[in-house]
């Protein structure tokens, strides 16, 4: 094993408040209730809490994205802080996580509440899912907004979102090696499958194949059901110095090794290899500092935005060889609950709802402690992987149970 974060952080412990599709509450109150439920599951108190992290910040835009910042989580609980630190310039959703595991590995801090928190689904109102504010858009301001950067030159060809960005590297995949729709199909039908399970997912209903194949397309090859649930909901855990975790009410989950590498260019439709995205360094980045290997992953929860950024982790954390991804899941049997990779046993954010990376952190830590209710995967899972992120953004969690 390389020294690293392995054996110096862990989890100790993992909540999240109400999940909904419109649920009209506030969404500081949401981001408090996963904040206080996570804090009690790790058997502390706020006043052990010296660390706060979060991503990406109180950002006002797009509506509904945040919930709630670290300036107002912090005086909502009256933490007394050692560090702090929020923004969306990191590693993917997780990078908050990755960021803490490094504070209470060099002892700055014990115990680092870390959470997310989205109120999308409230924010969107009764119309679909936020546009750019557009002339003609509900809420838009009736005139074209001023862009800079990337969308100055993807807006006008009518690509407006990641939907379209992600849809294209997507469709590259399907170019070079033959993927199919019907093999991409199998991560939503999955998902689905799995989400009749739980409690707190949007969509439980069964979907079959035709279902998916029939419904209406979003960006080829993405139709409907390859796109993510808008949902309002929050999600905390709380990160641990491994000392420190001695005197937690659960058993620690170690973090072994993270990844959070970006070695092409951070950008959404130059970099070098549109089929991987980022996801690919952040994956290597995982396997060089552990002795563990893909083979002893027993839980996958990976990103599923969109249905083909999870099949691109499963190629990029080695599960299956570049390229394999579609071949990796066909029909459905290696990626179930019972088969040989359990994957994103909660639903993802396909069926479950959009939590933005960290309902895969929290259903990582639920299956690791052996809390998954009717969806617990079988077998006594002793290690799973985290992953959010796609396009030039990814950051990726091994977490072992000892």
């Amino acid at each position: 094993m390389t020294e690293g974060l392995a054996r110096r952080a862990c989890i100790t412990g993992a909540a999240q408040s109400q999940v909904g599709r419109r649920l009209g509450r506030d969404p500081l109150e949401l981001t408090l209730d996963a904040c206080i439920a996570a804090i009690e599951d790790a058997g502390l108190s706020r006043q052990d809490i010296d660390g706060l992290a979060t991503y990406p910040g109180n950002v006002g835009t797009p509506r509904g994205f945040s919930g709630a910042g670290i300036s107002e989580v912090h005086d909502a609980l009256r933490l007394e802080l050692d560090w702090f630190d929020g923004g969306p310039e990191q590693p993917g959703q997780l990078g908050a996580v990755i960021n803490a595991c490094m504070a209470v590995a060099t002892g700055v801090v014990k115990h680092v509440l870390v959470f997310r928190s989205v109120w999308e689904g409230t924010a969107q109102g009764k119309g679909g899912r936020q546009g750019l504010g557009l002339p003609g858009e509900e809420g838009g301001s009736g005139r074209a907004p001023r862009m800079s950067g990337m969308m100055e030159f993807t807006l006008p060809f009518r690509s407006y979102s990641a939907a379209n960005w992600i849809a294209m590297s997507a469709q590259r995949h399907f170019y070079e090696y033959g993927t199919t729709r019907e093999q991409l199909a199998q991560i939503a039908l999955n998902a689905r499958s799995n989400a009749a399970l739980n409690p707190k997912a949007i969509y439980r209903e069964p979907m079959s194949l035709d279902d998916y194949l029939s419904a209406r397309m979003i960006s080829t090859p993405f139709c409907l059901y390859d796109c993510d649930v808008p949902v309002d909901g929050a999600t905390a855990v709380v990160v641990s110095s491994t000392e420190a975790a001695r005197d937690c009410r659960k058993p620690a989950l170690w973090v072994e090794s993270v990844g959070s590498a970006l070695r092409g260019r951070p950008s959404w439709d130059q970099f070098d290899d549109l089929t991987t995205m980022a996801l690919r360094d952040a994956g290597a980045m995982l396997w060089e500092r552990t002795d563990l290997k893909p083979a002893d992953v027993d839980v996958a929860e990976l990103y599923d935005g969109f249905s083909f950024i999870a099949l691109a982790w499963l190629e990029a954390l080695g599960f299956c060889g570049k390229g394999e991804g579609g071949a990796f899941v066909e029909g459905g049997a290696r990626i179930a609950r019972n088969g040989e990779l359990p994957l994103n046993t909660h639903g993802g954010q396909l069926s479950a709802g959009r939590l933005h990376g960290y309902g895969f952190l929290h259903e990582a830590c639920v299956q690791l402690w052996g809390e998954g209710g009717e969806r617990q995967v079988p077998g006594d899972p002793r290690v799973a992987v985290a992953a959010a992120g796609g396009g030039p953004l990814g950051g990726c969690l091994l977490l072992r149970r000892d």
